[in-house]
C-alpha cells in the first residue's frame, strides 16, 4: 500500500510552486481537460516545467561573469486513435492553457468520417 501523505505533500508543492504564482487553481486544470475531452480525445495531459539555474565565473577570487535564467512553461497533450497532437507555452496564464488546450483538442474531428445531411 502506497502512504498518500507523501503523495499530497508533493501536489501541495507543486500547486505551490507552478499554479499559484500564475493565478492558475486545479479547477483551472480541469476546465482545460474537459475543454479536449469535450471533443472526443481518448486522452489528454498537462505538462508543467520550472527550472531556475545560476553559474558565476571566478577568476582568482574575483566575480568575472554572472548569469540567471528561468525556463517555465505549460505543455499540452492529446490523443486521438493513433493520432497525438501537442501544444506548448512558456506562458503559465489561463489564457495561454486554455488557448494550448483549444488547440490541441482539434485533433479529435480530425480524419473522421461523418454524415451531413443535404438539402
Amino acid at each position: 500500500m502506497i502512504a498518500r501523505e507523501p503523495t499530497l505533500a508533493r501536489l501541495a508543492e507543486a500547486e505551490r510552486v507552478l499554479l499559484q504564482p500564475f493565478g492558475l487553481t486545479t479547477t483551472h486544470l480541469q476546465r482545460a481537460l474537459g475543454e479536449i475531452m469535450s471533443h472526443g480525445a481518448d486522452d489528454a495531459d498537462l505538462y508543467f516545467q520550472t527550472t531556475r539555474s545560476e553559474g558565476w565565473s571566478l577568476e582568482e577570487g574575483i566575480v568575472k561573469t554572472g548569469s540567471f535564467s528561468i525556463d517555465q512553461g505549460v505543455g499540452v497533450r492529446a490523443v486521438s486513435g493513433e493520432k497525438t497532437a501537442f501544444a506548448y507555452s512558456d506562458d503559465l496564464s489561463w489564457e495561454s492553457l486554455i488557448d494550448a488546450a483549444r488547440t490541441v483538442r482539434a485533433i479529435s474531428g480530425q480524419g473522421q468520417s461523418r454524415r451531413v445531411r443535404a438539402r
